[in-house]
């Protein structure tokens, strides 16, 4: 059975382990990556964001963030699923666990960039409703696909 559990400091070794091996496998760590993944309390949490991770007993399967990036919109980032979780819904539960999270918090809009490598976490994006833009780069200047949904 999988839980969804909030963020505590205790985890956040977890949060930057899953995130690292991650965003290794399909991109560059950038200087910006490296610093939310080793103070995400600073970098997301104390501006408004929010920390998630899906727990299977004991262990950290998965996680996603939620960074407040205006008045009442919200970046999606940084979900990752470690790979013996993958095809277990494990994204889906993130996912919508997310989304409430970011409602709960007076978010309209929740906007992402991703990759066209990530051709998986595309369809389960368009799933939760999430429209494709005009293409924007984010801080990471590595996106080729922007997506959001209206709450």
């Amino acid at each position: 059975m999988v839980q969804i559990i909030d963020y505590s400091p205790e985890l956040q070794p977890q949060f930057e382990k899953i995130n690292k091996e991650w965003v290794e496998k399909y991109f560059t760590l950038e200087p910006f990556d490296l610093e939310q993944l080793g103070n995400p309390q600073e970098i997301i949490l104390n501006k408004g964001g929010a920390i998630l991770f899906a727990k299977e007993g004991e262990e950290i399967i998965g996680t996603v963030g939620l960074a407040k990036s205006g008045e009442n919109t919200f970046e999606m980032i940084k979900m990752a699923v470690i790979p013996k979780a993958q095809g277990k819904k494990v994204g889906q539960l993130l996912a919508t666990s997310i989304l409430e999270k970011a409602k709960s918090m007076g978010a309209k809009k929740v906007v992402l960039y991703s990759n066209t490598k990530l051709e998986a976490a595309l369809n389960l994006y368009r799933k939760f409703g999430f429209k494709e833009t005009p293409p924007e780069c984010g801080k990471y200047g590595r996106c080729d696909i922007k997506m959001e949904i209206e709450l």
